[in-house]
């Protein structure tokens, strides 16, 4: 759980510090590619010293109390993992592709249901909507750069999102992909 909450901090940009006895594989290849700053060891208050958010995702229900103290005392936004009392946010699942994001969240009452859900969606929108979107966005530059009626505008938009514009997509780039093998 740990490992998912520190590659979406790092996807936003924040510099990590994890302070943890032990860590997986992953994180131990962060650490050695100076991605993030991992201590081997057990947490200790001042390890809040200058934190913006911390994370507690450990297996200590006491532990887990003690950091949400400290950090409401020393203003620091706290997320202590599948326990929606102590958080002061809540982690959203994302699906990504490209540009499109979906996000999903059940405001801390169910990760395991976002989890879910955000697998369907990963399964539902495939790799191939990051290029059609892109598409989508240059269609739309162009439309905009060309003088055209908003209300005609909007309704091209509109028909280049549906679902039977999506099909003739993926059909281009099937032909494409033949094409390109020949």
């Amino acid at each position: 759980m740990g490992e998912e909450k520190i590659g979406g901090l790092l996807r936003a940009g924040a510099e990590v510090f994890v302070v943890a006895p032990a860590a997986t594989e992953q994180v131990r290849a962060w650490a050695s590619e100076s991605r993030i700053q991992w201590e081997a060891r057990k947490f200790r208050p001042s390890d809040l010293s200058g934190a913006f958010v911390v994370v507690a995702a450990t297996s200590s229900v006491e532990l887990h109390e003690k950091i949400f103290r400290l950090a409401r005392r020393r203003g620091v936004l706290c997320n202590v993992v599948d326990d929606p009392g102590r958080c002061d946010f809540y982690y959203g699942s994302v699906v990504k592709r490209g540009s499109l994001q979906i996000a999903i969240s059940t405001g801390g009452l169910s990760p395991a249901l976002a989890q879910r859900l955000r697998k369907q969606f990963e399964e539902q929108f495939g790799a191939e909507y990051e290029a059609w979107v892109a598409e989508l966005g240059e269609t739309r530059e162009r439309l905009f750069a060309r003088k055209i009626d908003p209300a005609r505008r909007k309704q091209l938009l509109h028909r280049l999102a549906s679902e039977l514009s999506f099909e003739e997509f993926l059909r281009r780039r099937k032909r494409a992909a033949l094409k390109g093998r020949k």
